[in-house]
């Protein structure tokens, strides 16, 4: 069933996870904005386009209450008519195991014992796409799906899974020319201490990598704050990741493995981190400014859309919003058209708004 989203206009949003203490770096380009909202989607982590198509992707993770009936969802949004689907699970959910790629995945997920967090698109022929997705719940993997977008409406199947090292929490995964795949692990999921660690801009995690017939292994190099979101270049050359601990961007060349990274400091805790149409990088955080003690949720230090230029890594603030809008944890950023299209990993409402001139 296709639902018509609830949408509200309005001129701030706010923040999301730890209150931490530190200088904000101050701000160039737009500034407050215009956002709107479409409600009813869960905890939707991530967000994609599907290739220049007017579809939409966006993950959704269980609900942070204790709910032993809640599980994930993966929605189609029309980003033309701001309306939105759950796209998975659902009656006709189509499982079909690619052997050769996945022999080792011991069957489909679970639809009723699965949280999906982050996302990774592949065209492989005109109109259809690899999906990767790393998934909590029953199992810790990286769920693979085939997106065909050839019809008036786009069809999703499972095809496989990779089940991830133990006490690894992954988070944001990208696909591999072969089929394989990158992913962070932020933190190690025993670890209770994991988000103090984070605030204190400990090493928690690392980047790990998996090819088709392997095994998942860490890549040299990659240690670093809270590892989350992560980009390819389109040679796969070139590896984005975002360090939330330590408020950076980092690139690593990935023909020099174990070389250090170039690294730049942005005014955010950056999440995830994704191409725009233009060629640049797009990464969004709550805003790294001084704050009253709270939980680690919904801070209210505003947030922002940060551009990073993938060659150099200059950056620019191209959106920002701050502490009185009902969105609190903004977790990704796309562009499409012209148009901002902003996740949130805590709430049942994405956002969007237009792009600054």
């Amino acid at each position: 069933m296709t639902r018509k989203a609830g949408v509200s206009l309005v001129s701030a949003c706010a923040a999301w996870l730890l209150c931490m203490s530190c200088a904000f770096a101050g701000s160039e380009g737009a500034a407050q904005g215009a956002v709107s909202y479409i409600n009813g989607l869960q905890n939707s982590e991530d967000i994609l386009q599907i290739g220049s198509t007017r579809w939409l992707v966006a993950s959704g993770l269980v609900s942070w209450k204790p709910d032993p009936t809640s599980h994930g969802h993966i929605y189609l949004v029309n980003r033309l008519d701001a309306s939105f689907e759950v796209w998975f699970p659902h009656d006709q959910a189509v499982f079909k195991q690619d052997q050769h790629l996945f022999p080792a995945c011991p069957g489909p997920l679970n639809p009723a014992k699965f949280s999906a967090h982050g996302l990774s698109l592949r065209q492989i022929a005109a109109g259809r796409f690899r999906m990767y997705m790393t998934g909590h719940g029953e199992r810790e993997a990286v769920e693979a799906f085939e997106i065909d977008a050839r019809g008036p409406k786009p069809t999703l199947t499972w095809v496989g899974c990779v089940l991830l090292p133990e006490k690894m929490w992954g988070n944001s995964v990208a696909i591999l020319k072969d089929g394989g795949f990158l992913v962070t692990k932020s933190k190690d999921s025993t670890n209770p201490d994991a988000f103090k660690h984070l605030v204190e801009a400990r090493i928690t995690g690392e980047v790990f990598e998996w090819h088709p017939g392997g095994t998942v292994t860490p890549v040299p190099g990659t240690q670093m704050s809270c590892p989350n979101g992560i980009s390819l270049s389109m040679d796969d050359r070139w590896m984005y990741v975002t360090a939330m601990g330590t408020r950076e961007v980092k690139r690593f060349d990935r023909k020099t493995p174990g070389a250090a990274p170039k690294t730049v400091s942005i005014p955010v805790y950056p999440d995830n981190i994704h191409w725009g149409d233009d060629g640049k990088l797009y990464t969004i955080g709550r805003n790294a400014q001084p704050g009253p003690n709270c939980p680690w949720l919904n801070c209210g230090t505003g947030w922002s859309i940060i551009r990073v230029d993938p060659g150099t890594l200059a950056t620019r603030r191209m959106l920002g919003v701050d502490q009185t809008a009902p969105m609190q944890a903004p977790s990704g950023a796309i562009t499409a058209g012209d148009r901002f299209w902003i996740a949130s990993f805590d709430g049942d409402q994405i956002g969007y708004a237009p792009k600054p001139k």
